[in-house]
């Protein structure tokens, strides 16, 4: 269970000003719709508070498919950034453990090979509660961090692109 300082995400919660017009993809696994329709929401209005106009919505059957969409997506050179929605609740049989290490990973490769912000923002809980208690619930809507992760690192970089340029490094 996360402390709560480490659950205090509340910085995030500020609008964060885009430093240019940003097109961002949302990702969004239709398995525990219930929690990722959610996340998903929480997403968006974090975005439009953000006044972020240009955000395309896709779906995909499971997070496992998350990656894939997502590579699909940050190879498009007009996307700035990907945010990858899902939930995955353990189980009695490994696959909770094989779905989640292959998502991680699978994101963060993309991220790497296409050299933009693919955040993850794909639950990882042993109940049906703790999915509650991170989409919406007392833990804040983990949907809302994962965008405003993204938001957040373009405009680290963007203001460091503009910088390292006016000392032409």
């Amino acid at each position: 269970m996360a402390t709560s300082a480490a659950s205090d995400m509340s910085f995030l919660y500020d609008k964060i000003i885009p430093l240019k017009p940003y097109k961002i993809a949302l990702v969004a696994a239709r398995w525990n719709w219930e929690i990722t329709g959610i996340l998903l929401d929480g997403a968006k209005q974090f975005l439009e508070i953000c006044e972020i106009k240009d955000v395309l919505v896709h779906y995909v059957p499971g997070s496992y498919e998350l990656t894939y969409a997502a590579q699909k997506l940050a190879q498009q050179k007009d996307i700035d950034a990907v945010v990858c929605l899902g939930c995955v609740i353990k189980g009695e049989t490994p696959h909770f453990d094989f779905i989640c290490n292959s998502v991680a990973l699978g994101i963060s490769n993309v991220s790497i090979k296409y050299d933009k912000p693919v955040s993850f923002g794909v639950l990882t809980t042993n109940t049906l509660e703790q999915a509650q208690e991170r989409a919406g619930g007392k833990l804040g809507n983990k949907g809302s961090e994962a965008a405003a992760t993204a938001l957040s690192l373009l405009n680290e970089f963007e203001g460091l692109n503009k910088f390292t340029g006016i000392l032409g490094f």
